[in-house]
């Protein structure tokens, strides 16, 4: 059975959220290339139609989980966050000035900035879980320590598809004992 563009980012968001343990109010920050996702070379074929399935799985199964999402642009725009407007006052993170389009900033991150209720623009956050779909970098906006994860979802569309989980660093040494919830 072949999934859509919506089952397969719904069914991998899902997945992730389960195995990074994410609860209400963390961060997933999502990249997408919808131009990987057709096929295409990233940055040469944004398809905001595209965008729109996978967006709309993705934001589905983050809501069902009451998680944040935020949505990487592309390197045009810095690699610019879009979030929720709440959650950038909650975690005291300043806001920028730009609305993303699908050839400055991209189709998902134009998505998002379109559902959202009250779309703000950050350069920085530090997410407790990500989704890289077609190779988009989103590195720089997970907190310290991320773990990879393989799902049974590992591409979406044609792109290839990369998650990882944080965790809490481990500090102390040889005589350290750990909390195995914060793995």
């Amino acid at each position: 059975m072949v999934l859509n563009l919506y089952e397969q980012s719904y069914h991998a968001t899902k997945e992730l959220i389960a195995i990074g343990k994410l609860s209400a109010g963390d961060v997933l920050v999502v990249g997408c290339s919808t131009s990987e996702v057709s096929g295409e070379k990233i940055g040469s074929a944004s398809k905001p139609e595209l965008a729109e399935d996978v967006f709309m799985g993705i934001w589905t199964a983050a809501k069902e989980a009451k998680v944040y999402l935020a949505a990487q642009c592309c390197e045009h725009l810095n690699r610019a966050i879009i979030i929720e407007k709440k959650l950038a006052k909650e975690r005291g993170i300043d806001i920028v000035n730009v609305v993303p389009q699908p050839k400055a900033g991209g189709s998902f991150a134009t998505k998002a900035y379109e559902h959202f209720e009250c779309p703000v623009a950050v350069e920085h956050i530090k997410a407790e879980a990500g989704m890289d779909i077609g190779d988009t970098l989103i590195g720089m906006h997970l907190k310290d320590v991320a773990v990879p994860v393989r799902l049974a979802v590992n591409t979406i569309g044609k792109a290839h598809l990369v998650c990882a989980r944080t965790r809490a660093k481990y500090i102390g040494g040889e005589r350290a004992h750990y909390d195995e919830k914060l793995s």
